[in-house]
């Protein structure tokens, strides 16, 4: 089963790329824009009268943490290896 996710010693051998300062202001924007959509959904799930709309609320919430997760870990990949210690 092909899962898309790389191997420690995958990860180990990839040499890490140049981060530019586009890609800074990129990765930037998307944290920006993930922690909106993470503010707005944890303030639907506290708010929400109903646990239908508090699940799919809790859901939003997940999902945001686990993309502004996925976007540390691509900028840990591409980071220049001194930005990483």
């Amino acid at each position: 089963m092909v899962t898309g996710r790389l191997t420690v010693q995958e990860r180990q051998s990839r040499e890490p790329m140049e981060e530019s300062p586009e890609l800074r202001l990129l990765f930037h924007r998307l944290n920006n824009q993930l922690g909106i959509i993470l503010a707005h959904a944890e303030l639907l799930e506290a708010k929400s009268a109903d646990d239908v709309n508090r699940a799919r609320a809790a859901q939003v919430v997940t999902s945001a943490l686990e993309a502004m997760a996925t976007a540390r870990e691509i900028r840990q990949q591409t980071a220049p290896s001194s930005d990483l210690l």
